[in-house]
């Protein structure tokens, strides 16, 4: 094992939108990077490629969080290449679209399976990075949540509980293990794949204009604009934890926009 000068991040999700331009920007910083994923092992590659052009050394490694022993060999991987764990950003998140007023549409494994992702991986892996973060100078966990999990809105009511539970848990956490911050960010609509590949391309284009038209800054976010404040997170907010970070252009001020 060696031991890195630089800082080291493990970005969970990081094949593709908000992981992979979080793990780019922290490579054209200075840091090393692992990279997740969960299937899309050939885009998380490339991804790694982009941060080893930047001068960063990266693991890659296929893994689903919402395993336990995946969580334990991802820090442990990590940590026996580089000798050190600087930051966590839990971004792995996963979805059932579902219309909220179609109750018969979500199945107790629904709600099991997302809550198991979304909610109890970011936890399984923070407890096993605990013991290694605790040795940072500057030591952060960034849970990316959604504007689901404040309004209740989003893809499903599983979802959007599952976003909820991970926000509350953040503060609970915050409270619990500092000097490690614990923060989350919290996005609106998100321009890219996810969202087009999941509702269509009718209705995507159709909730991106609606939901552009509510917001009082009158747009959509985009995954470099999220990645940006996870960098926040990371490096310079050093006198915050236990915050929410909402980036929805405001529409949580207006209203929810319903995802139909």
């Amino acid at each position: 094992m060696t031991h890195s000068d630089k800082p080291v991040a493990i970005v969970t999700g990081s094949s593709r939108g908000v992981g992979a331009s979080t793990a780019v920007k922290l490579a054209s910083r200075g840091w090393n990077v692992t990279i997740t994923c969960s299937s899309s092992i050939k885009a998380a590659m490339e991804v790694s490629k982009d941060c080893q052009k930047l001068g960063a050394e990266t693991l890659v490694i296929q893994s689903d969080v919402s395993e336990e022993k995946n969580c334990h060999d991802v820090v442990l991987e990590t940590t026996q290449k580089w000798g050190r764990l600087d930051a966590l950003i839990n971004n792995a998140g996963t979805t059932k679209f579902n219309a909220h007023e179609n109750l018969a549409g979500l199945t107790s494994e629904d709600f099991l399976r997302l809550y198991s992702v979304n909610t109890v991986g970011p936890y399984m892996m923070l407890k096993e990075a605990q013991a290694f973060l605790l040795k940072s100078p500057n030591p952060s966990v960034v849970n990316v949540g959604s504007i689901a999990g404040v309004t209740g809105i989003g893809s499903s009511i599983a979802y959007a509980s599952s976003k909820g539970a991970l926000l509350n848990m953040t503060k609970s956490l915050a409270r619990a293990i500092g000097p490690i911050r614990v923060n989350a960010i919290c996005p609106g609509f998100i321009q890219g794949d996810w969202l087009r590949n999941g509702l269509g391309d009718e209705v995507y284009e159709m909730v991106k204009e609606s939901t552009e038209k509510a917001t009082p800054l009158g747009l959509t976010v985009t995954a470099d604009q999220v990645a940006d404040s996870i960098i926040y997170f990371v490096e310079d907010a050093v006198t915050t934890t236990g915050e929410t970070l909402l980036l929805d252009g405001g529409m949580h001020l207006g209203g929810p926009v319903p995802l139909k």
